[in-house]
């Protein structure tokens, strides 16, 4: 399973190109994971729905399985926020992991770049990111440079980085 990531700043439009990304690839023929860091407080389940009293009441993982889909609900309580690492161990292989977030982390990764937010660019910092999507020119990012709209061109950058060919890989 091949990881690789897209960073930046709050706002600058990650998930807007990861939803526009996953459509893309997958047409292509590639299954395609994700997970997504955030630094709010996730909350799952709702107050008195079963899963949210079985958690409540001190279990440490909740599973919720229906025809549709299914959900695991870990609770950190005492421990650490849970690894990259250790949160791609409990996926399921597929030819590409879309990692969103977690920036910190040295996989390869786009940074997502917006000029409005008024935030520094990350990859003068960061030697994992490998290129750039952009919503205006950035002459001195000597990086691969991608429109945020060119999601044909970005798609093709991820699979050669990440050696996969598309059709059934």
């Amino acid at each position: 399973m091949k990881v690789f990531g897209l960073a930046g700043w709050s706002g600058s439009g990650k998930t807007t190109l990861l939803s526009k990304l996953l459509p893309e690839l997958i047409a292509r023929g590639v299954s395609v994971s994700t997970i997504k860091h955030t630094h709010h407080l996730v909350e799952m389940d709702k107050p008195g729905k079963d899963s949210y009293i079985h958690r409540e009441s001190g279990a440490t993982e909740v599973l919720v399985g229906s025809p549709q889909r299914w959900a695991l609900i870990h609770e950190n309580r005492e421990e650490k926020e849970a690894t990259l690492e250790s949160l791609i161990m409990r996926m399921t292989p597929v030819d590409l992991l879309l990692v969103e977030g977690f920036k910190a982390y040295p996989h390869d990764k786009v940074e997502v770049y917006r000029r409005d937010n008024g935030k520094p660019l990350i990859c003068a910092e960061d030697p994992h990111i490998v290129a750039v999507a952009s919503d205006a020119p950035l002459p001195d990012v000597a990086l691969p440079l991608f429109a945020l709209d060119d999601v044909a061109g970005l798609a093709s950058f991820i699979l050669q980085c990440c050696g996969l060919n598309g059709k059934g890989n």
